[in-house]
Parts: structure tokens; sequence; C-alpha cells
């Protein structure tokens, strides 16, 4: 059996912090464990002649990747969501032995996931790991926006001291109405967390109402219309899965609806708002401002409009690394998860029901936008 890993390098950082679990050097933490049962597990290298269990690497971009190169002949691939190999159909096409991919993490969008499900790939996460860690990121980050902190920031870098400058765009979030796209575990977590900050309404848009003593102990009120939602909304925070109903969700056109000057939050998935249609809004202070950790392929390039795209008074930007969901705390839940899903297939063992996104040959989730196909 041959397993795959490809995960992000760490450089000094994780030779210095062992804690850094999801990168090649420290392997998810499941090298240790691995050699105890009697496996090898070595990092992929061209001269080596060690047989390996599990292959870990960070390429994979190309054709001559270590990621396209080994995984024709692997079984089992664990990605995470953060330097994600994209399993395009083309490519299980030709992994004839591939029956297990695992995403150490939330977020399986970079699989094919109709065509795991058309050659009988099993695809698991580890379900939940990252809720508390996006949910305190969205928080943060709406908080960033409403009160100006990144252009006030980097004024005291610069030398400067222009209150008025940065007073001009800076609000209280007391008062405001937030909505969530989504209100699964993460958008439900942030609708927890923002009831003591005294919001003039909490709202959520999703397919599905919560439960009503769910959505009384947060205090929120479901808006049915997307176009309805965005226009009531002060701040708009996008907690959904990416699937063919959420890619592109935010456009130019939804954006129109947005008010003036409102404030966007995306730490779900980079695909699911239009970037170009996002920079022009801050370009035209139709948003305020525009936030979050993840972008549509990462690594983003280095020109992607996001990284500078900024409204008319200057500030507005809060983009960073996809990291939300990677906190040190988060990086044990999810390497731990992994290797309890890879133990559980090591020794046939039945898989946690939560963490299964495919069965064999069906969906076993509806997260995706799915039905389940027999």
């Amino acid at each position: 059996m041959k397993v795959l890993a490809i995960l992000y390098d760490g450089g000094k950082a994780a030779e210095e912090e062992p804690r850094l679990l999801g990168t090649t050097e420290n392997k998810l933490g499941i090298k240790d464990w691995l050699e105890s049962l009697g496996h090898e597990l070595v990092a992929v290298h061209p001269a080596s002649t060690q047989r390996a269990i599990i292959q870990v690497s960070s390429s994979k971009e190309g054709p001559d990747s270590d990621f396209q190169k080994h995984i024709v002949d692997a079984e089992v691939l664990i990605t995470t969501p953060f330097h994600p190999g994209y399993l395009t159909r083309e490519l299980i096409e030709k992994a004839k032995n591939l029956k297990l991919c695992i995403t150490a993490g939330v977020g399986s969008d970079h699989i094919d996931l109709n065509a795991a499900v058309d050659h009988r790939i099993q695809v698991l996460e580890v379900s939940g790991s990252n809720v508390v860690s996006v949910a305190e990121h969205v928080v943060m980050s709406i908080l960033l926006l409403v009160r100006n902190f990144v252009p006030a920031h980097e004024m005291i870098e610069r030398g400067d001291w222009e209150v008025a400058r940065i007073a001009r765009n800076a609000f209280d979030l007391e008062g405001k109405v937030v909505g969530t796209i989504g209100a699964g575990r993460i958008g439900y977590r942030v609708l927890q967390r923002l009831l003591p900050f005294d919001c003039k309404e909490l709202l959520y848009y999703d397919y599905a109402p919560l439960p009503p003593a769910a959505a009384e102990a947060v205090k929120t009120r479901r808006v049915e219309d997307l176009k309805d939602f965005v226009s009531q909304c002060d701040v708009i925070t996008v907690n959904c899965p990416l699937h063919e109903g959420t890619r592109g969700l935010v456009n130019a056109d939804l954006l129109k609806h947005f008010k003036k000057g409102a404030w966007l939050v995306n730490t779900a998935r980079g695909a699911i708002c239009d970037k170009d249609a996002v920079a022009e809004a801050l370009k035209s202070g139709q948003l305020s401002g525009y936030a979050g950790d993840v972008w549509d392929v990462q690594p983003a390039p280095k020109d992607h409009v996001w990284r500078t795209a900024k409204n008319p008074l200057g500030g507005g930007n809060g983009m960073v690394p996809h990291y939300s969901g990677t906190t040190l705390d988060a990086q044990a839940r999810y390497a731990n998860g992994a290797k309890q899903i890879l133990e559980n297939y090591l020794n046939g063992k039945a898989q946690d029901p939560q963490n299964i996104i495919v069965g064999l040959g069906r969906y076993e989730t509806t997260a995706y936008g799915q039905r389940d196909k027999k």
C-alpha cells in the first residue's frame, strides 16, 4: 500500500515549532505512530531507494510534480485545504489504485467529488476540526474592518498620526445588522460569538431553517431571499461550502443589492466570491471592506487583485493567507482526526459517519450541494 501526503513546507518555523503538524517537516504527527506499527515514512526524494509506505511532499503543481507522479499508484491520498492537491477527474482516472482521500481539515472541494463517486473512491474529512478557529477569525475580521484597524496600524508603521483619516471610516459594531450566508457549524458559532456585541439584528441565509430553539438561542432571523438578505446587512460573512450552487454566488449582480458601504468577510472558499467583482465593489465604494483568508487557487498568485484592492478611503483590505482553520489548536485536532481515519482504514474499522463526504459510490452528505447517488 502506498499513501501520498501533500502538505506545505513549514521551513524553519516548523523545525522550531513541532506543533505545526500540517507541514512536510512534522507530517501530521503520524511518523512515530506508523513506525510503531512497523511501517516506514520517508519524504519523497528522487535519489531515494527506500520503500515508502507514506510519501510526503509539498510539490503539487504540474505534470512533473510529486503529486501527479505518485497519485498514479497511491492507494490513499492525504491533503489539507491550506495547500491542496487539486484532484481532478483526469487525475482520478489515472489513479487506478486510489481508494481513499483524507482531507486533514474541513473542505474537500479540491477533489472532483462526482468523479470520486463514479470511481468508488471514498472521501473523508475531519468534521468539526476547524469550526471554533474559523468562527473566531470571522469575528476578528469583522472587527478589524468595521473599526478600520489595518489602515490605522499601517499609519503608525509609517510614522504618521492623522486620527481624522482613520476615524472617518471607523464605526462601532453595536447597532449594526450582521448576517451570515450559511448557518452551519461555523456560521452558527459566528452568531453565538456576536451576541455580546449588541448588534441591531443577526440574520442568516440558508437553504434550511435552523431549529426554532437554536435560532432563538442566538436571536437570529432567517431571510429566505438572498438579495433581500444582503440588502438588510451592514456586515455579511460567508460560511457555506463551495459547490456548484455557491461558486460565484457573490457576483457583480448580487453586490449591487448590498447596502452601500457594507463590509464583506469570506473565510469559506475564495471561489464563492467573484474576485474581480469584489475588487470593483471596493473601488467604487459599494463595499467599505473585504477580509478573509481563502483564495481561488492556493497559494494565491502574487498579482491577485485581492492582495491590494482597497476602497476610496484607503482601507478595507483584511486579506491574509489561508490560516484561519489551521491554528496550532486546530492542527492538533485535524492531525488526530486524519490519523484516526487512516487507522480505521488500515484496520478495516467503520469510519465516523460525520467525517464521510463520499462513501463507496455515493454521497453521504448534502453539504456539497449533491444528492446521494446509489
